[in-house]
């Protein structure tokens, strides 16, 4: 089981650099450059990662099970958010502010989507694609509050939370039109479902596309310079997702639920890091840098967390 979850999780991460390796070749070509990707992060983050999150919701089944899964998932995703902001609220103090928010930002979400899915499927089967898809909108309300406030505040200047920017952002917006209709078990027409899911769609090869164009423009000898990208992994890979099994052990959480909480917990720093790091002028280098890092040291820690889960 640990070599096939190895293979697995290895081979959703070589998928991923396939289509950065476009992205870098694109970019390098000057076919579509980092300039012209920058441009692109409004696309992603006003209009695709909305139809992601509403698409979410309309793609699951409404009966009662499901949705005292759902609410359960969604606590548990909350839970996880919140342990992961406090943990590392001590860390990232020093130096250049707009590293800081990077390396927390990235210790912090991680690939709920494009690397927990398809290893909870493989894993789990569909109730862990279940599970891990409740987890993503838990991400997607923090990520679009919590996230975009360390990332705004990263140049220095101590801004006072906007809550008016809280409230209405892409993100929670999207849950607030979703929600209700996965409560209420409505159904949109093809009409309407089709072209959402069509946009939505556009948004893991669009990000690694993206994220291509500013890898090429890394200099990954800088790696060693910046040493706290091992700790931002430490903190991502290992601490976290050891301390998210305790608690979800203490709470009763076992089986598909406890494997599918724990592939999520343990998922590699978010593609949203570079995303949202260009959207707010922080170090898209660094940025860059930490994702690669942290996603090739995912091969080998994500099977270790998930063989723990299904064990203890």
């Amino acid at each position: 089981m640990f070599f096939e979850n190895a293979l697995t999780a290895a081979s959703q991460v070589a998928v991923l650099y396939i289509i950065v390796a476009v992205g870098c070749l694109a970019d390098k070509v000057k076919f579509f450059t980092e300039n012209i990707a920058r441009q692109c992060t409004n696309l992603l983050f006003y209009i695709i990662t909305p139809a992601v999150i509403v698409k979410s919701f309309l793609e699951i089944e409404h009966d009662s099970q499901t949705v005292r899964g759902f609410f359960i998932a969604l606590g548990c995703g909350m839970l996880l958010h919140t342990v992961a902001i406090t943990i590392n609220a001590p860390l990232f103090r020093k130096g250049d502010c707009s590293k800081n928010s990077v390396l927390k930002f990235a210790a912090i979400y991680g690939n709920c989507g494009y690397m927990a899915l398809p290893l909870a499927n493989a894993v789990i089967g569909s109730q862990g694609v279940f599970y891990c898809s409740t987890v993503i909108i838990s991400f997607q309300v923090f990520v679009f509050t919590h996230g975009v406030f360390i990332m705004d505040n990263a140049q220095g200047k101590k801004k006072k939370l906007n809550y008016k920017k809280i409230i209405l952002n892409p993100g929670v917006l999207s849950v607030s039109v979703g929600l209700p209709l996965f409560l209420l078990g409505v159904k949109l027409p093809e009409l309407v479902f089709e072209p959402i899911k069509y946009i939505a769609s556009m948004n893991t090869p669009l990000a690694m596309l993206i994220f291509g164009t500013y890898l090429a423009n890394t200099d990954f000898k800088s790696v060693f310079k910046e040493k706290r990208i091992l700790l931002s992994a430490l903190m991502k890979l290992i601490v976290l997702p050891l301390i998210m099994l305790v608690f979800f052990k203490l709470f009763g959480i076992r089986g598909e639920l406890l494997t599918a909480l724990i592939i999520s917990a343990s998922a590699p720093s978010a593609n949203n890091t570079v995303i949202y790091t260009a959207k707010f002028g922080n170090d898209t280098s660094l940025a860059a840098q930490t994702v690669a890092v942290i996603s090739f040291f995912s091969i080998l820690t994500m099977p270790l967390m998930i063989a723990f889960a299904k064990t203890l």
